[in-house]
């Protein structure tokens, strides 16, 4: 199958450092080249992937340093390029929020739109109602829920190449991890008061982006004093392994409708459980008691922590790879194309490629 996968210019595919729309395009892309499909990426030229790569710009925009520069403008020429091409594709799978509606709206039923963001957005119902021929799939079942009759095809959770993460049978560092970004909504205080309370350790490996840096000076920086507490800035791919290997546990006290929560399942897949609020896809990626615990509140945390023991790494890693491995989204995905092209055709050739 001829399949066009359309990134966001904001990282690269996958990105250097945090980054989780890109990463997952750059997982989706080389999942489907070894199932034996042929797949182009339109994304930023420092992007790596077993697909085609089609550059449309010299590299992404939030490791750019020029001063000056327009995301607007480059998704625009982007949208151009790929509607210069679209007939070279049997499907186009778009990850680029609603950008693209206005320009393929004679050729909607053969794309495929994956919303990543949260939902609850003012302007966005109104877009999605101007073009209701579009399909889209979720990437939580949760995260439909401000778009709860839009015209959803699938919901796909994330998944990783299982490869990539090391499995740890025992963490050696004996301490709680934080790895994310330093945001309001995910928590970076939360984490720092639950393990303070336990008298853990915390590592925080997360970025800080520019809108953040104010509140991380005034509410995150006083608390890193601590010496239970060490900051250790963002992290790559080529570090994940050790970060959350050694950690006994991944905190994840979200206060805002997480869509997915990538980081719970690259924890799962060293063998990490993971101690996650209750907010947004939570209880459908933390089997509570099994991978992890899901907790509503400062004590529901402590009280996670001290059950930890309970928990069998080993079985926490095969969980993730049965549930969130690239090869199981990829899978999903092509299911999702044979419904769009009505091929059944395709589908046998994509069950004798599997």
């Amino acid at each position: 199958m001829r399949i066009a996968q359309i990134a966001p210019l904001d990282e690269a595919v996958p990105p250097r450092l945090y980054g989780g729309t890109e990463r997952i395009v750059a997982y989706l892309c080389d999942a489907l080249v070894d199932m034996g499909h042929d797949v182009t990426l339109f994304a930023s030229a420092e992007s790596r992937t077993r697909a085609k790569l089609v550059p449309m710009r010299d590299q992404a925009m939030r490791l750019d340093s020029t001063e000056l520069k327009s995301h607007s403008a480059a998704h625009l020429a982007m949208m151009h390029e790929v509607r210069r091409r679209q007939d070279a594709f049997d499907v186009l799978h778009f990850h680029t929020d609603v950008v693209h509606f206005p320009f393929f709206e004679d050729i909607a039923g053969r794309t495929l739109t994956t919303l990543h963001g949260r939902l609850d957005l003012k302007d966005l119902p109104a877009a999605i109602d101007c073009w209701p021929e579009y399909p889209l799939a979720s990437i939580s079942d949760s995260q439909r829920a401000p778009l709860a009759n839009a015209n959803w095809a699938a919901t796909v959770q994330h998944g990783l190449p299982m490869t990539q993460f090391r499995f740890s049978p025992a963490p050696q560092g004996g301490y709680l991890a934080f790895l994310g970004r330093i945001s309001p909504e995910k928590g970076p205080v939360l984490a720092i008061e639950v393990a303070r309370a336990a008298g853990i350790p915390l590592k925080i490996a997360a970025k800080v982006d520019p809108h953040d840096v104010a509140y991380f000076h005034r509410r995150v920086e006083p608390l890193l004093d601590d010496p239970l507490v060490e900051f250790v800035s963002e992290i790559g791919d080529g570090d994940k392994s050790d970060f959350l290997g050694n950690a006994v546990a991944l905190l994840f006290p979200i206060d805002w409708p997480e869509p997915f929560g990538l980081v719970m399942i690259e924890a799962m897949a060293c063998g990490t459980p993971v101690i996650a609020w209750d907010r947004g896809a939570v209880p459908e990626i933390v089997d509570d008691g099994v991978t992890g615990y899901v907790v509503n509140s400062h004590e529901d945390a402590l009280q996670a922590i001290w059950r930890l023991k309970l928990l069998n790494r080993l079985r926490i890693r095969h969980i993730c790879e049965r549930r969130f491995s690239a090869a199981a989204m990829a899978k999903r995905y092509l299911d999702v194309y044979a419904r769009l092209v009505g091929g059944s055709a395709f589908e046998n050739e994509r069950i004798s490629a599997v």
